[in-house]
């Protein structure tokens, strides 16, 4: 149990440290940005998407048999993310120059931020609840997705009035709630024997909504063919991570 312990919190310790990587928006040119964001994102979408359906969901049905339930925690996490984006608006604008994000209140973006880490510490303690390696590959998948985020975030806090090194500051904190709800989700998890039994289809879902309500919309947007090609080679090299890594574990 120690193990699990310190996997789940090294873990969360990295993913808040990825908040850094914001400092790009401003080091590197527009175009070059852009470039490195269009790959991050089609690899955040397959890697999402890879997570859900190589590991997640068949680690829940061999665990718990292919029941109703465990079909209706993965609705509910695509149901839960979709109210959740709706009621404090969770944003999960991909690109540091996106406009539909933009707004002076960026405590509201630290707000929702902040709510969406600590999401992603209970959903990796409950995935090294059920096995290291479910916890290294559902990590992964929330690096990939994380990246690109932090770059927006950061964009956002720049634009909302704050300095970089505050903006810098801020969104750090902002990412390290994800260590908090770690600890809360590895509680969670040694009192309530269900916990570890829904968090992976709920996981799944909400990964799935993410993937395809608000970042593959979002690579639609790009219609010239050849980009068009680079993104969907990028989502296969997300869902192939995801593979290679099933395919190591086993």
């Amino acid at each position: 149990m120690n193990t699990i312990y310190f996997y789940t919190i090294l873990s969360t310790v990295i993913i808040s440290l990825l908040s850094f990587v914001g400092a790009l928006v401003l080091s590197l040119d527009k175009e070059k940005l852009k470039k490195i964001t269009a790959f991050l994102v089609g690899l955040s979408a397959g890697a999402l998407l890879g997570e859900s359906f190589l590991h997640l969901m068949p680690e829940a049905i061999e665990n718990n048999g292919a029941n109703t339930f465990i079909w209706l925690w993965l609705l509910g996490g695509i149901i839960i993310f979709f109210i959740l984006e709706k009621i404090i608006l969770w944003h999960h604008c991909h690109t540091p120059d996106c406009e539909a994000h933009k707004h002076p209140l960026g405590k509201m973006n630290l707000f929702g931020d902040g709510l969406h880490n600590f999401i992603d510490g209970l959903i990796i303690a409950g995935a090294f609840l059920v096995s290291v390696p479910l916890g290294i590959a559902t990590t992964i998948a929330i690096i990939a997705h994380e990246i690109p985020q932090e770059m927006s975030d950061f964009g956002i806090l720049i634009y909302s009035g704050y300095s970089r090194a505050k903006a810098l500051l801020l969104n750090f904190l902002s990412a390290a709630v994800s260590i908090i709800g770690a600890v809360v989700g590895l509680l969670l998890g040694a009192q309530m024997e269900s916990f570890i039994t829904y968090i992976i289809p709920f996981t799944a879902g909400g990964f799935i909504y993410i993937a395809t309500a608000d970042i593959i919309p979002e690579l639609h947007k790009e219609t010239n063919i050849s980009k068009s090609l680079k993104q969907l080679l990028s989502i296969l090299l997300g869902i192939g991570i995801m593979w290679g890594l099933k395919v190591f574990f086993e």
